[in-house]
């Protein structure tokens, strides 16, 4: 049973799931200090949890940090390295997920998909160029006053499936696998208490991309910079001559960074940026965050030079006020770890030839928990899950493309067995 989904009976679940898991509010909240941040995002890894032992997962359980754990043992006598395969149960903080009402548009056809409840939330087809090879397929869509959670719920239904596929087709040969659902991956804490030791994985994969077909084995290394300014106080009465303005100089420091490039607005492909993201303070002090971007360590290091000249410029005009620049490493680009191990890459994309897709290798403008995973020592790239539009009410999945990440993912499990 190795040549292609047509030989494979798959009988999905995979949409009701997804349908049953959007409606639960799992948003995350990255001013929150717990973990997880919301105390909701437990009440989809219960459901989850209870699920995973309904279908016969005996240890499949919710920890007290929100992740779920569960193993598929295995049914061969090879011996086969671990496998896992993890998606996010959060949805993002820049959009409600609260009172979801998904629609299923059958059949589509072409054009512009109005979404009900706000006719003014409309997902043009000019605007939505992956739009153009789903005619014919079902589109989940809200209805245009949240979130869908396709991110990353079409993931978590995937996986799902594709367990309950293969408990039900024990003649389907496969090493042992492991499930892992986060909590706050939104918020770039997805694997801060995940336990690898008790997961016992050697390889991983995350299912949270785009299109499908596409494998992404690479993301933007990320930095986080902080520029703390101390401005000179003074009565605005009596201030000639005398005050520096705080506020006024991290203003001027986002005013003088490049407007034409090195901006997520005006990047995209390989290239990096930096992004302000937070500016806050009074007369005498101010705090200026930013983020910075790039494939590379000596893009990431060209930007916090640039960074850090652009600063002394505008200090030059402020000579009694002084300035400190703090960057903190975020994350790294997987590929380093990834590439010492091809064939993690090779499997994923052999398994989306065997689900009849065309495979397509990218690379993330972004991180993943994939992304810190495979710095822990789990090489971990990511792959299709179908969502879209993500962070927005414009979001959508098709049916047809999780049905097809499904379809992966159990070719993914037979490939690591027979290759063992």
């Amino acid at each position: 049973m190795t040549a292609n989904s047509s030989r494979l009976a798959f009988a999905h679940t995979v949409t009701e799931r997804f349908l049953r898991y959007v409606v639960i509010d799992t948003q995350s909240d990255p001013e929150s200090p717990t973990c997880p941040s919301t105390e909701k995002q437990k009440n989809l890894g219960h459901l989850l949890a209870t699920e995973l032992l309904e279908i016969g997962l005996s240890d499949a359980h919710l920890d007290d940090y929100g992740y779920v754990y569960a193993t598929l043992p295995a049914n061969t006598d090879k011996q086969v390295p671990v496998i896992c395969f993890c998606s996010h149960m959060d949805t993002s903080p820049d959009c409600s997920g609260a009172n979801v009402r998904p629609q299923v548009v059958k059949n589509y056809r072409g054009g512009d998909i109005v979404l009900p409840a706000d006719p003014s939330q409309v997902i043009r087809y000019a605007e939505h160029p992956a739009l153009a090879s789903q005619i014919g397929h079902d589109i989940i869509t809200t209805d245009g006053t949240t979130l869908l959670g396709a991110d990353n719920k079409a993931g978590v239904a995937e996986i799902m499936d594709a367990v309950h596929f293969l408990l039900k087709n024990p003649q389907i040969k496969h090493g042992t696998i492991k499930v892992l659902f986060t909590p706050d991956e939104e918020i770039g804490r997805g694997v801060d208490k995940a336990d690898l030791k008790k997961l016992g994985a050697d390889f991983a994969y995350t299912i949270d991309g785009e299109s499908a077909g596409q494998i992404e084995d690479e993301t933007f290394s990320a930095d986080a910079a902080t520029i703390t300014i101390q401005g000179v106080s003074a009565h605005p009465g009596f201030a000639k001559g005398k005050m520096e303005h705080a506020i006024k100089i991290a203003a001027a420091i986002v005013e003088r960074l490049p407007k034409n490039t090195c901006s997520p607005e005006t990047t995209a492909g390989r290239e990096g940026f930096l992004h302000p993201t937070g500016i806050s303070g009074t007369l005498e002090a101010a705090t200026l965050g930013l983020i910075v971007r790039d494939f590379t360590e000596d893009g990431l290091r060209d930007k916090e030079a640039l960074l850090e000249r652009i600063v002394k410029e505008v200090m030059k005009d402020f000579p009694r006020s002084s300035y400190q620049i703090e960057i903190k490493q975020q994350y790294r680009n997987m590929k380093q770890v990834i590439d010492r191990h091809p064939e993690i890459v090779e499997y994923a994309v052999e398994a989306v030839r065997r689900a009849g897709l065309t495979p397509a290798k990218t690379a993330i403008r972004g991180g993943t928990d994939g992304s810190r995973l495979s710095f822990m020592g789990l090489p971990c790239p990511n792959i299709f899950a179908g969502e879209h539009a993500f962070h927005s009410r414009l979001e959508w999945v098709s049916r047809q493309d999780m049905e097809k990440a499904v379809q992966t993912i159990v070719h993914l499990a037979m490939i690591w067995e027979e290759r063992a």
